[in-house]
């Protein structure tokens, strides 16, 4: 069972992040990714671009729902919590 919300809570890290490698590209307008997200740590939307990429989040646990695996998409849920909190925080401070 723990084995299984582990494996969960990894493929809600790995899918956030391609999220917000993607999101980076898309909105980033041409420039490299590492520009993209240092403007965007000065430009104070770093927290938005995050939180654009854990939709991906969203896909991983329906798939997970629809497999019957209901550990590992309780651990992508556990993530995608984690990352709110993390936003929220980081939107404080």
């Amino acid at each position: 069972m723990k084995k299984e919300i582990f494996i969960g809570m990894f493929v809600g890290l790995i899918a956030n992040a391609i999220g917000l490698i993607l999101a980076a590209t898309f909105l980033g307008g041409g420039d490299d990714f590492t520009t993209v997200i240092k403007s965007a740590a000065a430009e104070g939307f770093l927290g938005k671009l995050i939180s654009l990429g854990a939709i991906l989040n969203l896909a991983a646990f329906f798939i997970f729902i629809k497999k019957k695996q209901d550990y590992r998409a309780r651990g992508v849920l556990l993530i995608t919590v984690f990352i709110a909190v993390f936003t929220f925080v980081f939107k404080l401070f």
